[in-house]
């Protein structure tokens, strides 16, 4: 089951008594109605790091520090906790109407820090627009979903993020090149030809180094992986957590446990173990027979990272696209209108058949 809330502390307007929501790229909250503006206070000491085995063997993997409301969707499981003032919501993946009587509380470790939202809908809505309209063949529909306002949800995306001091021993072979001249026959007799080989030699050693913020998906599922394309951060923008940062966004609640996360980050700092290796082994090419890699000093934190959602269904099939709320990229599945293909097709053959009666 996937499971996203919206913040459960109403912010109101001091002026007006509207609700406030976060203002994106900017340390304020704001008044949709009068325009009143509230500064976000800064936390005076950064974010904590927290230690992982303790979290994995005397808290547990199901330790969770504040419970939430949510609402089930029925139709594609997700859960989502809203404002309390809310009069009608729709699901942020599938945009089926959730119903207030299907709340469910559950718990959750409380995010040590978040990266807040640069871009606001407007320019988020350009962004998506301006992609729909530089693609060839694209439906009618889907461009005018691109001008539709309530079509594009901004969405806090859950990450763990793992930190540890690295210690690898290895065995292995270095590989150098060298080049040999040989005589190969042709047809027209025999020739030189200049043969690269490659010189091994037994080494061995150690390396060692800090690995910092190995990023891991904490809500991972196949049906709906958040494109790489747009899955780079820049995570020195992390600021420490403060909940009026998700006012007027959705938050998704990680699905992807504290000890399945760590799993994930060993394979990755696995490979960053053998980046090391190899450059310290040296020479053209390496082999690495055996590794012995240890962890120590392990910390983590718990993240949310800003994305702006559009989903949009053509033809039975359901696409979605996906922005950025830092940094703007843009990556999603577009369908084609087959009757655009088709016409286009007719006017090219046309064409064709007017040219070969004028040449005649």
């Amino acid at each position: 089951m996937e499971d996203t809330l919206k913040t459960e502390h109403k912010k109101s307007c001091a002026n007006c008594g509207a609700e406030l929501k976060f203002k994106a790229g900017s340390n304020q909250l704001k008044c949709e109605y009068c325009g009143y503006e509230e500064f976000i206070e800064q936390a005076k000491s950064s974010f904590e790091e927290l230690e992982l085995q303790h979290y994995l063997k005397v808290v547990g993997e199901n330790a969770y520090t504040e419970t939430i409301d949510l609402l089930h969707c029925k139709n594609c499981g997700a859960n989502q906790h809203v404002e309390e003032n809310y009069k009608s919501l729709d699901c942020i993946y599938c945009s089926e109407p959730l119903i207030r009587e299907d709340i469910e509380k559950e718990g959750w470790i409380l995010p040590g820090a978040l990266v807040p939202f640069q871009l606001d809908t407007k320019k988020a809505r350009i962004i998506f627009k301006q992609w729909v309209g530089s693609i060839w063949f694209a439906p009618n529909k889907l461009k005018r979903a691109a001008l539709d306002p309530e079509g594009l949800h901004g969405l806090y995306i859950p990450y763990w993020t793992f930190d540890s001091n690295l210690e690898a021993s290895y065995q292995g072979q270095r590989g150098d090149y060298y080049y040999e001249n040989q005589r190969i026959r042709t047809k027209n007799g025999t020739q030189n030809r200049r043969v690269r080989k490659t010189r091994w030699s037994s080494v061995n050693g150690s390396v060692n180094g800090f690995v910092d913020d190995i990023l891991i998906n904490a809500s991972q599922k196949k049906r709906r992986d958040i494109p790489k394309k747009i899955t780079f951060w820049n995570l020195k923008e992390l600021v420490p957590f403060n909940s009026k940062y998700l006012s007027g966004f959705v938050t998704e609640k990680y699905t992807i446990s504290l000890k399945e996360g760590h799993h994930q980050s060993f394979k990755e700092a696995k490979q960053v173990a053998y980046s090391w290796i190899r450059r310290d082994i040296g020479g053209d090419t390496q082999r690495i027979a055996h590794a012995d890699i240890k962890l120590s000093n392990e910390t983590f934190k718990h993240i949310l990272l800003p994305v702006y959602i559009s989903s949009y269904s053509y033809n039975g099939q359901e696409y979605r696209f996906y922005i950025n709320g830092q940094t703007g990229v843009l990556s999603g599945t577009r369908p084609y209108s087959f009757w655009k293909i088709f016409f286009l097709t007719l006017f090219i053959i046309a064409i064709i058949v007017v040219i070969a009666i004028f040449a005649q």
